[in-house]
């Protein structure tokens, strides 16, 4: 109601912000009643009456209308803590209840326990709020209007508050955001040392933060850090001074459900007499221990626990919150694989019945078939144009489709671009669009993928398979036969019948000339007619190559960046399971791909925005802060190359030039260095910014957008919707719906840019979680596995940093013990701990000890063996130990064909930890004496249970530094940008 949503305004806005994502969401079937502009429902307030009484009788008395309103046919619900409302109210009026929380949940839900147990939850953290001690541990926050005044002047900056994990309790950062700040020397974070300074700010929260006095700014630390809860401020090696802080106020509160686990049964017990109220540790290091009530804390033991925040008062060393919900014994992969999701506030539940009545049938009993007034308000190119596809190997959910052909007079050429129209099948404001729009994007994970959409749609009436019909939305250019030059552009809805369904190597094959069967062709029994229609497929396969040829020089000369990336080829099975990855070399086919998709995106970017200037979804690459460059510019200068990052096209010419005649490997990793470098690609909304902010960096464009990927990206049917708008609106008639305005689209376009963050973190930590698993149950003294070729990439106080390409995993090798011993090189490369001294420099690390002296540098090969840190309540680390100074010489073991195998690569992590799980889980199951079966709905709805191809091609950037010893290095040639356009 309308009283009790003020209510919340007023004093608690977190709650009242939760109230009005109800209200927006159809999902949930939430009403707003205005009852104060409702005639019968309106009280007045009495004189002398106070204000929470007053809103409690408004309340009561739209609740009595609303049941007379509905011939009491239904009772209606007052819930209230007010005892005193309960006695006034309670038994008034017949068939309205006023009643308390726990009487609601006892009386109309009494077989809800999880429910009954969180009420009892909150219950106990709110009384022993209540009695805690009155002494202040941390200072009081700033009332509000005191911060906001505070930031208008410049003395508070406004920023969001980010922990370093790796010393989580001394150590934070909080990044300028706004314009109203007056300071010209914030030209970086500003550092929030220790816990006082930080005053109860979480991780994620929006906080105002106050300068120290210059005297008292410190530095970063410099020095690798080991463990998380133990480390100690002011005794390790900082950086130059930089900007430090206080945090003065808190401007909003982000927090969300945070995994945690249960300390020792006897840990519990000395923390507490009663074992109800005991501190958690949550499973992300950079949130701080959590108190909660609880009676389960011994059946809880080893369990993965969601946990919500209540409060954090300035009297407690520790937030307070209540459990939620168990997820699982920790450990288990499913478990560990859930525990991502929720850290990543990721919820893909199984589609509903309802969502699932919205999609089309297409069965044998019932095939879906084309629409007649579809034919005829269409473009119908299934006579006319030859359509295919190139995608990789195996793939079945073909998103996009290509055409070109020489137009009558042969003096220009038609190139098509025809992407899959979800459009059609998922209407705005529908059970399945919201759906999708919560989601926002399909979630890849190392063992599984959650798609955005239902199957039915992702994987066949919106997959733009071989020889059936398809609608599709195309934009289709009439370019100028010898000069390419653009002289025309279509866009429209299109019904398309794809020709031909082709992978990359298949496609490569036909244009070098090299044999090559062609399936649809080998189909044909007329030898004419297959010889004249693989002539036809060869000729567009060309003419296509040059036309993204052409494209390709354009965007160089305007600035490209290119960044270099590693195709892999993925084997499949007879099921066709990913089995493993192998490194292949550059295919010229992938960039004639990438560059048509690229154009498309340009040319709908710049049609949507041309039709609406101030409400159109774009996305921009803004340029890196130069400061980000700093690792790429140290480490090329210890090889004597200089990159220049003035431009996105400096910056090419200058890693092109940066080649190490004797060690391909360090190209790679300047490469590797770039990326990381980068800032995210953003999608916004053309209304709040201006057009210099439409820049996309890595690809050179002044407006780009997404359209080319609709059955995956969110992002992508709203542009096909903001298309078609603007197609109806160039015929001069009215939209179906109006546009989402310009604030409306710039949250849209927050959430998805939050979701797309989330899903990246979710697959990295998914990627890493498998990493462990893998090495978990291995002996690393005796298993060759554990043993692996690194690469130095970074100088630390007290180690390194090493990237292992065999495994694509990145980590600190520390040189000095916490007994102060420093590693040893032994005259055969063997290393040793001894007693020693460190040396460091900035390319380089030098070791000191009764054999003398070693240095390791940058870009060194070296053998390091790979262990499992334990971590009871963290995710799995893991532990690199350098083993040799020398490069590893791994075992050749022929394969067999009796050839050296080609390398290997993150796939095998994931094949070995998931067939160890479902060994395991069978084991379990046939103890219970019944057969491992998945439940029906995760049967349905999770989809892949195995890697998927397009999850290991993202794997592109880290992919970058196969083992070269272990496969034949692939001619360098340029390759697609591997930031994410």
């Amino acid at each position: 109601m309308q009283t009790a949503c003020q209510a919340a305004q007023h004093s608690r806005r977190r709650l009242y912000n939760r109230l009005r994502s109800l209200l927006k969401d159809p999902r949930h079937h939430c009403i707003h009643f205005a009852n104060e502009f409702q005639q019968y429902s309106y009280c007045p307030r009495e004189k002398g009456e106070s204000q929470e009484k007053w809103q409690t009788r408004c309340i009561y008395h739209a609740a009595v209308w609303y049941h007379d309103h509905l011939a009491g046919l239904r009772p209606v619900v007052m819930i209230t803590e007010d005892q005193e409302a309960v006695a006034e109210y309670g038994s008034r009026t017949s068939g309205v209840y006023v009643i308390s929380t726990q009487e609601y949940l006892q009386s109309f839900w009494p077989e809800l326990q999880a429910a009954q147990e969180l009420y009892i939850s909150i219950c106990q953290a709110r009384q022993e709020r209540e009695s805690e001690s009155t002494e202040r541990e941390y200072t009081e926050h700033l009332p509000a209007e005191v911060l906001e005044a505070g930031i208008k002047s410049g003395r508070f900056i406004q920023g969001t508050l980010n922990v370093n994990k790796h010393r989580a309790q001394h150590e934070a950062f909080v990044r300028f955001e706004g314009s109203s700040n007056k300071s010209s020397e914030l030209n970086s974070d500003i550092l929030i040392c220790g816990g006082k300074n930080r005053n109860r700010a979480v991780h994620g929260d929006m906080v105002a933060v106050e300068l120290l006095p210059a005297r008292e700014w410190r530095g970063r630390t410099t020095a690798l850090h080991e463990g998380v809860a133990e480390d100690k401020a002011g005794e390790e090696p900082q950086s130059q001074p930089m900007p430090s802080g206080k945090v003065v106020g808190i401007l909003q509160r982000n927090w969300r459900d945070y995994v945690v686990t249960f300390p020792p049964w006897e840990e519990v017990q000395s923390q507490s007499r009663n074992s109800q109220r005991i501190l958690v540790t949550p499973w992300d290091y950079r949130i701080p221990k959590i108190r909660i009530s609880t009676q389960q804390a011994e059946a809880l033991q080893d369990h993965r626990v969601i946990v919500r925040l209540d409060s954090w008062e300035s009297t407690s060393l520790y937030p307070n919150g209540h459990t939620v919900r168990v997820l699982g014994k920790s450990g288990e992969l499913e478990s560990e694989v859930q525990t991502i999701l929720v850290e990543n506030c990721i919820h893909v539940p199984p589609f509903s019945e309802a969502q699932l009545r919205e999609m089309p049938v297409n069965s044998a009993e019932q095939p879906w078939s084309v629409a007649p007034e579809e034919v005829s308000s269409r473009l119908d190119l299934r006579d006319t144009h030859l359509v295919f596809s190139i995608d990789p190997l195996g793939c079945e959910d073909v998103d996009d489709t290509l055409s070109i052909r020489l137009l009558p007079g042969g003096t220009r050429l038609e190139l098509g671009v025809h992407i899959a129209d979800v459009t059609h099948f998922v209407q705005e404001g529908s059970l399945t669009d919201l759906e999708a729009r919560a989601r926002a994007t399909t979630y890849y994970l190392a063992d599984r993928r959650y798609d955005m959409l239902p199957a039915v749609l992702s994987a066949d009436l919106c997959s733009l398979l071989g020889g059936v019909d398809r609608y599709a939305m195309s934009v289709m250019w009439q370019l100028d036969a010898e000069s390419l030059s653009m002289c025309k552009v279509w866009y429209g809805r299109t019904l398309i019948r794809s020709s031909y369904q082709l992978h990359y190597e298949l496609a490569q094959s036909l244009l070098n000339g090299k044999p090559a069967e062609v399936p649809e062709l080998e189909r044909l029994d007329d030898a004419d007619v297959r010889s004249r229609r693989r002539a036809e497929l060869l000729e567009a396969l060309r003419l296509l190559t040059r036309v993204a040829r052409h494209l390709r020089a354009q965007r160089d000369q305007s600035g490209a960046l290119e960044l270099e990336g590693v195709e892999v080829r993925a084997q499949l099975d007879s099921s066709r399971n990913i089995t493993a990855l192998v490194p292949k070399q550059p295919l010229e086919v992938h960039e004639t791909v990438a560059e048509c998709m690229i154009y498309a995106n340009h040319w709908v970017a710049r049609k949507i925005q041309e039709s609406f200037p101030h409400q159109a979804l774009l996305r921009h690459h803004p340029p890196p802060r130069q400061e980000f460059f700093n690792q790429l510019i140290d480490s090329a200068r210890t090889r004597g190359f200089t990159i220049d990052t003035r431009s996105n096209k400096a910056l090419a010419d200058s890693l092109d030039q940066a080649v190490d005649q004797g060690d391909p490997v360090v190209n790679r990793m300047l490469r590797m260095m770039a990326t990381q470098a980068m800032s995210n690609a953003l999608y916004f909304s053309t209304g709040a910014c201006s057009e210099e902010q439409y820049y996309h960096y890595g690809l050179a464009l002044d407006r780009y957008t997404h359209f080319t990927s609709p059955i995956r990206r969110y992002a992508d049917i709203i542009v096909h919707r903001l298309l078609m708008a603007a197609i109806v609106a160039e015929k001069d008639a009215a939209p179906s719906k109006a546009l989402a305005s310009n604030k409306e689209l710039e949250e849209l376009a927050h959430q998805v840019n939050n979701k797309n963050r989330a899903a990246q973190h979710a697959q990295k930590q998914s990627t890493e979680l498998f990493q462990c698993l893998y090495f978990k149950d291995k002996d690393p003294l005796t298993d060759e596995h554990c043993v692996a070729d690194a690469v130095i990439y970074a100088i630390r106080a007290n180690g390194m940093l090493v990237f292992v390409p065999r495994f694509g995993l990145k980590g600190a090798l520390y040189l000095k013990s916490r007994e102060n011993q420093v590693v040893a090189v032994e005259s055969d490369g063997r290393c040793v701990w001894q007693a020693g001294t460190l040396d460091r420099h900035l390319d380089r690390i030098s070791t000191s000890t009764s054999m003398g002296t070693h240095t390791f540098r940058v870009f060194d090969h070296i053998t390091v063996r790979i262990s499992v840190q334990p971590a009871r309540c963290h995710p799995l680390n893991l532990c690199l130990e350098v083993v040799s100074s020398r490069p590893h010489q791994a075992p050749v073991a022929p394969t067999e064909t009796g050839t050296q195998p080609k390398g290997r690569g993150r796939s095998e992590l994931v094949q070995e930890v998931v067939r160890l799980a479902e060994e395991a889980s069978q084991q379990a199951e046939e103890k219970k004496g019944r057969k491992a079966k998945l439940p029906k709905d995760e049967r349905e709805f999770r989809q892949s249970k195995q890697p998927n191809l397009y999850s290991l091609l993202q794997e592109i950037a880290e992919l970058a530094l196969l083992d070269l010893q272990t496969c034949e290095p692939p001619r360098v040639e340029a390759q697609t940008c591997s930031i994410s356009a």
